[in-house]
């Protein structure tokens, strides 16, 4: 029984059990057009699932998602190696970073749909910004963090700069950036959330947004739980991806 009880904990069955517990209670007290409970969530969920508005619209969002938070990564891994890796360059580069790190993706939307339109490369345009500032700090923090001894060792063997920076700087930072590109995915998601909110027509973020309209208070929790749900098992698999594909860089299981 004990050994049930410690699976159930570990694999998150008790936690998921009592936020559903508490949520129901909480429906319960309430009126249900304020807040729906899991059944009436769920009942909701195959009305949008039947007409196939669910699933489209979760292949639209995550279709922005992984274009924006991919080409951010492509962006940002290099620039982090770049700031990281030359102090004359950190010292000019880092206040901007660390200004505009501090300002959401959100507050661009404006800017970006007069810039890019109000197609597809606006959103991106965003998501791409809330992806690259986590992936870019996280870098210069593992290229800055490497253990100085390494690279004693590999210059007093004959190493060049350019050998040291591909064989010890990259592969000692490759955890750290993980890290970053994990913090990039959360991003990503929170930030087309808000431009769909705003400026689409298909999407999670626009099912939630609209839902109002027709006093649909159940769709905004299945949107809502979608997301939580899609977020929640991509960042496992990314966490399963980095300690199989990455375990000989040092990238563990991370929580």
């Amino acid at each position: 029984m004990k050994k049930v009880g410690n699976f159930l904990l570990k694999k998150g069955f008790v936690t998921w059990g009592l936020l559903l517990f508490v949520w129901q209670i909480a429906a319960m007290i309430n009126n249900s057009e304020f807040l729906p409970g899991p059944l009436q969530t769920l009942r909701g969920g195959r009305e949008i699932v039947a007409n196939g508005v669910l699933f489209q619209y979760i292949g639209i969002s995550f279709l922005r998602i992984f274009t924006g938070w991919g080409l951010g990564i492509a962006a940002a891994v290099p620039i982090g190696l770049l700031i990281g890796q030359f102090g004359a360059v950190r010292r000019i580069f880092e206040p901007l970073i660390n200004f505009f790190r501090f300002i959401p993706a959100i507050g661009f939307l404006t800017l970006f749909l007069m810039w890019f339109g109000v197609g597809e490369e606006s959103k991106i345009a965003i998501i791409i910004y809330a992806t690259m500032f986590p992936v870019i700090i996280n870098t210069i923090a593992g290229v800055t963090g490497i253990n100085r001894t390494a690279v004693q060792v590999a210059l007093s063997q004959g190493a060049s700069p350019a050998q040291i920076f591909f064989t010890v700087t990259i592969p000692a930072s490759v955890p750290h950036i993980f890290t970053g590109i994990r913090l990039g995915l959360s991003g990503a998601i929170v930030s087309i959330v808000a431009a769909e909110m705003l400026a689409a027509q298909k999407g999670i973020g626009y099912l939630i947004y609209t839902s109002r309209l027709y006093f649909r208070t159940d769709w905004i929790f299945v949107g809502i739980v979608t997301l939580g749900l899609t977020g929640y098992f991509s960042d496992r698999l990314l966490r399963f991806v980095g300690r199989t594909a990455l375990k000989r860089f040092g990238v563990a299981d991370q929580k």
